[in-house]
């Protein structure tokens, strides 16, 4: 008999204690991350993956869990993106190109009125990128979208249109790539 009460409450002690990493394509990603003082947890995350190369694993981190991309797009609460490289064929041009072009498809070609916010995000990755680099894309409100390298604060962008287009990128009716989406999405 004791011994079922101790099976019970170390059940109880293990599903009422922190939430765990989660490993995916050999990256650990953290249960949550903040945006300012607000903690964000893991909503779900993918590979990306171009002619069966897996390039990086990209993770999307929310105040509350959901499905649903429309509402994330529109929702000007905080929220973040990371990014890990996994792999060393990712190199400035090829990630310049790749963020064109997600930004082109998620803004459904009208790029023009985000052009210098684009700019500034796509200079970020003019610098040398290695496999093992980690990019938090981490959007608060008033203050705009943070771009961490490594952890360290490499630019800032303001605006709620630049934050819809930039995670429409991987999460929009036209995505990267549409199992990466479902993946972030927890699907």
């Amino acid at each position: 008999m004791q011994i079922r009460l101790l099976m019970v409450l170390l059940s109880l002690f293990l599903l009422s204690g922190p939430a765990f990493s989660v490993t995916i394509g050999g990256v650990v990603l953290p249960p949550t991350l903040k945006a300012g003082e607000q903690p964000l947890k893991l909503n779900g995350a993918g590979i990306r993956k171009k002619l069966f190369i897996k390039l990086y694993v990209a993770a999307l981190y929310l105040q509350d869990k959901t499905h649903n991309s429309d509402s994330i797009l529109d929702d000007d609460a905080p929220m973040a993106i990371r990014l890990s490289i996994i792999s060393s064929l990712i190199n400035s041009k090829r990630m310049e190109k790749a963020t064109r072009e997600g930004f082109e498809n998620s803004t459904h070609g009208n790029t023009q009125p985000l052009s210098a916010e684009i700019e500034q995000f796509i200079d970020v990755f003019r610098k040398p990128i290695a496999e093992g680099d980690i990019y938090d894309l981490v959007y608060t409100p008033q203050k705009g979208t943070g771009i961490y390298k490594n952890k360290h604060m490499i630019s800032s962008i303001k605006g709620i249109p630049f934050k819809k287009a930039l995670f429409g990128i991987w999460i929009s009716d036209r995505p990267a790539q549409n199992s990466l989406k479902d993946g972030m999405l927890g699907k």
